[in-house]
């Protein structure tokens, strides 16, 4: 690839700035040279090098505006903010028209967090800028700043009606449409600037990740094949397409967009994961455990392709491997309410109650407050005759189900079964008056309960009235 002149010049400057530092021999640079020279070292992080560059640049060019707005730059990095200041108010004295100062002005107060007065200042760079893109971008920041998401994205669009191939600003502008929930603007604004830069592959990318969001996958679609024929390289957009065709349940294009974004870069575990999963619900369970055992070879701490493969193994009933797995996810990630519910239903579908009871609890314990995981603990609590802790557990369990008859007929039944009858009975009633037919769990849960006279006789009163 062919230089153009001035990369060449740069790269001179460079290597003669470098050359010099080896021999100690002195050598002439003009201002602009020095400040190409000592941005390019703040922006390759070799602070050392810049303050180096800097130093001798001034004493070179002790006068020079440009290079004391750079000297101001490093100490806003360095946090000196008072020197920064007291230097730009020199400089305001010699040039009160040099946007640069109001920028640097404004970047001090934005340190400070007094970000509206750094408006004010970037608001008047404005009128002596040519760079107008570049102020409109930075005032849009400073209201990202202040939270106020309306005038920050008025920013970025201005931004872009001067700069169309500002990117940064065309991602803050649908970040901004996205945080106020203008999912459907976003997308309208999308269309204008496309119809001015077809060739944005950002801009269809940003409208298919759009569309995905509003749930219409079709266009979804569109947007990301246009996005990798601009640049078909584009992983972003083929794994959000892949996703997109997932919901579409278009299983075999999905995995074929997998498969492109695993041809650009190394194999992902998600999108090997992805691809098993596909596969599962193509009905191909030989394929889908090929990639899902890939998934953990590729990421043995990816928690989630651990319960791929015990999930699969439960759907094929093979309760034995689907625990050796579980446990597998849960060495990885013990606090997750999923996998010990998972783990709980797995021993209880082997029998093996009491660890079973163990997972039910460690579930609700990490925030799992469902109906039906409060229920099944309380079953197994009941089958190792734990009648009391089951109570406790119910008790529990009607803070966040107040109105539950299942909750009230297991109260009702385990009082009877450790013969507190008076509260058996106010709990049967209050069973009984949220849903009289399911008097049955009763009978279900409960036979030795069923079996006496005065429970059946109680039901049958409240069935008369």
């Amino acid at each position: 690839m062919q230089l153009s002149n001035e990369e060449e010049d740069y790269n001179l400057s460079l290597s003669k700035f470098e050359s010099m530092l080896k021999t100690n021999k002195v050598l002439f640079f003009d201002s602009e040279e020095f400040e190409e020279i000592i941005l390019h070292y703040l922006d390759i992080g070799k602070a050392a090098l810049a303050k180096k560059a800097l130093k001798l640049a001034l004493e070179q060019h002790p006068k020079s505006t440009g290079l004391k707005l750079v000297q101001v730059e490093m100490l806003v990095y360095d946090d000196k903010l008072d020197v920064a200041e007291k230097l730009l108010n020199e400089l305001y004295a010699i040039e009160p028209t040099n946007e640069e100062i109001y920028i640097q002005k404004a970047n001090i107060y934005s340190k400070r967090d007094q970000h509206e007065k750094a408006v004010e200042l970037l608001k008047i760079a404005l009128k002596y800028t040519d760079d107008y893109a570049d102020v409109y971008n930075l005032i849009g920041m400073e209201y990202l700043f202040m939270d106020n998401f309306e005038m920050a994205k008025a920013s970025f669009i201005q931004c872009l009606e001067e700069d169309l191939e500002d990117q940064s600003a065309l991602y803050n502008v649908v970040y901004c449409y996205e945080f106020l929930d203008q999912n459907l603007d976003a997308i309208a604004y999308l269309n204008k600037y496309i119809d001015k830069n077809p060739y944005s592959e950002i801009a269809w990318h940003q409208m298919g990740r759009l569309y995905y969001g509003v749930k219409d996958y079709e266009n979804a679609i569109r947007a990301f094949d246009y996005a990798t024929l601009i640049d078909d390289e584009f992983l972003g957009a083929f794994m959000e397409r892949a996703k997109a065709y997932e919901r579409l349940k278009k299983y075999e294009e999905a995995i074929e967009s997998y498969n492109r974004t695993i041809e650009l870069d190394d194999a992902t575990s998600y999108a090997l994961l992805r691809i098993g999963k596909c596969y599962e619900k193509l009905g191909n369970k030989v394929l889908a455990l090929k990639y899902f055992n890939k998934t953990v070879h590729e990421d043995p701490l990816l928690d989630k392709g651990w319960i791929a493969i015990t999930d699969f193994y439960v759907r094929q009933k093979n309760f034995q491997k689907a625990l050796f797995y579980v446990n597998k996810a849960l060495a990885i990630d013990n606090q997750n309410r999923l996998y010990w519910k998972r783990y709980a239903t797995i021993n209880k579908q082997m029998n093996f109650f009491e660890e079973a009871e163990f997972g039910y609890r460690k579930a609700v314990e990490y925030g799992d407050y469902q109906l039906d995981t409060w229920l099944f603990w309380v079953d197994i609590l009941q089958f190792l005759g734990e009648f009391e802790s089951a109570i406790q557990t119910l008790l529990q369990a009607s803070e966040y189900f107040p109105e539950e008859n299942e909750v009230e007929y297991r109260l009702a039944g385990l009082y009877f079964m450790i013969q507190e009858d008076t509260k058996a009975k106010f709990h049967l009633s209050n069973a009984m008056r949220l849903n009289f037919d399911n008097y049955v769990l009763i009978e279900d849960l409960f036979p030795v309960v069923w079996a006496r006279k005065m429970v059946q006789n109680y039901i049958a009163k409240h069935k008369k009235l």
